[in-house]
């Protein structure tokens, strides 16, 4: 009886004003409905629905009487305008709405009379999630350095830039392994700590657990790591090329996908401290497999982004290199060209160009060389095989000449080697006489070497740094921009 007296003592208070329910709508419409996001408004509207939307302002602007608000949740380059009567709404709360404000707008969808965009939200219910400081915020409705927005990293993915690099950025690393799993590869994660140098150029970060301040010296003045926690110097990989190699001489084909490491004090547009690499490798793969390989993997990646990313490749396209489409289009619609180093260098010494850097058999190939075969002589992507065994590394397969091994690198317009890969040795006598010639640590080798003794085949691989790539695709200028939070020299912010 107490109980039914209390109930009718609740349902006296429930005698609501027209404002008291509009309000209860309004929080019923948050509770009950379901979020969609922005990308899906555009692609599918639904005129005259009732949608939920969520994200950040990027602009607000108006007058007493109605507010348009530009909001972007992140999954697309555009933003949803959203349309406020100012009478509907607190005034605190229309004032609290500045940029980069983080809010959930439920209204009706419908058509949009105004220019840039088709439809537009006509908000019933504002809720504030975030407010946003509008002098401190660093993104101010001004145009920012590439610099400015490094300095301050933790906000740049709020950009159109940096958001539709990053979209694209998530969208090759999905295309790389829907590519490799549809041809039947496997994913092999190889280690991140490793004891063994892969290219042989010592530039690696060191690992250690000992006391940096008390370590311990043999007599001849080395460190003593036989106590570290391995037992041993490591080191951060640089490749995850050799323990690839051993997946590949028993699954077939495999790839790697994974971050490696450079010490290498190099302040230049083109490098980074940490990276990603792709780095496939097949069994029973000669040096024109490898070739055939490297040339539909970069096709097919480009493609999938003028499939999947259609729209942020516009706008960088106009905003950041308005050629980038038709470089993009450049490598996807032309074979590339296969030559040897040793023509390679025949077309650069009978051209009237000066070069900055010599143009000499036995010397590396700079940027300005490949660039010129690719854009100027050829007009087309270029491969460049067999180059001198003194300019690359131990592993690769030697010829028959005793002079070039069967290397090969592939050249886009605009950035020069985006790929290099080789048909790999598998003799063992001639990989530990390689080895040896060049003073490397064959102990440390030992299971390398031995993957030749049991059931050696040929085999082949190749590696495609990731953020190289993702600079190809995107059009922007610096390597720091494709990479969430780069790491250099003198830098390991956030």
């Amino acid at each position: 009886m107490n109980i039914n007296l209390e109930i009718q003592n609740n349902v006296d208070l429930l005698e609501f004003s027209d404002e008291h329910f509009i309000i209860f709508t309004r929080l019923f419409f948050f509770i009950m409905m379901k979020r969609t996001k922005v990308k899906e408004l555009f692609s599918s509207p639904q005129l005259g629905s009732d949608v939920l939307v969520k994200g950040w302002v990027r602009t607000k602007r108006g007058n007493k009487n109605i507010v348009f608000i530009a909001l972007n949740d992140g999954s697309t380059i555009n933003n949803i305008q959203v349309v406020a009567d100012t009478s509907l709404f607190d005034e605190n709360l229309i004032k609290d709405i500045t940029t980069g404000a983080s809010l959930a707008v439920t209204g009706k969808l419908v058509s949009s009379q105004g220019q840039g965009q088709n439809i537009e939200i006509n908000a019933s219910a504002i809720e504030l999630y975030g407010k946003c400081d509008a002098v401190a915020y660093p993104l101010q409705k001004k145009g920012h350095s590439m610099e400015f927005l490094r300095e301050n990293a933790h906000l740049r993915f709020r950009t159109n830039t940096f958001g539709a690099v990053f979209r694209i950025r998530h969208s090759m690393a999905f295309a790389i392994h829907k590519y490799f799993n549809d041809k039947g590869f496997f994913y092999l994660h190889t280690p991140i700590i490793t004891g063994s140098d892969a290219e042989g150029a010592g530039e690696m970060f060191h690992v250690t657990a000992m006391d940096m301040m008390k370590l311990p010296y043999n007599d001849d003045g080395t460190v003593d790591f036989s106590n570290d926690f391995f037992g041993k110097q490591t080191n951060l990989t640089v490749s995850g090329q050799l323990e690839g190699e051993l997946g590949a001489l028993a699954l077939g084909e495999i790839y790697t996908f994974g971050p490696t490491f450079r010490a290498e004090n190099s302040n230049t547009p083109r490098h980074l401290a940490e990276f990603w690499m792709i780095e496939p490798e097949m069994a029973f793969y000669d040096i024109t497999d490898n070739m055939d390989l490297a040339e539909d993997f970069v096709k097919y990646l480009i493609r999938y982004a003028f499939e999947n990313c259609r729209e942020d490749l516009e706008f960088l396209n106009k905003m950041i290199d308005n050629g980038l489409l038709e470089r993009l289009k450049f490598v996807l619609e032309n074979k590339f060209v296969r030559i040897t180093y040793t023509e390679a260098i025949d077309i650069l010494t009978g051209s009237s160009k000066e070069w900055e850097y010599p143009v000499k058999w036995g010397n590396d190939l700079q940027a300005e060389h490949e660039r010129y075969l690719v854009e100027v002589y050829f007009r087309k992507p270029v491969i460049i095989t067999d180059y001198p065994r003194e300019i690359k590394a131990f592993y690769m397969k030697q010829n028959d000449d005793g002079k070039t091994v069967k290397a090969m690198d592939v050249l886009f317009p605009g950035i020069g080697e985006i790929i290099g890969g080789s048909q790999r040795e598998e003799i063992y006598d001639k990989l530990l006489s390689r080895i040896r010639e060049l003073k490397l640590p064959d102990k440390d080798l030992w299971w390398y070497l031995e993957t030749r003794k049991f059931g050696t085949a040929p085999h082949s691989g190749f590696g495609l740094g990731f953020e190289r790539f993702v600079l190809f695709i995107t059009g922007m200028s610096n390597i720091r921009d494709v990479i969430p939070f780069p790491r250099t020299p003198k830098n390991a912010e956030f």
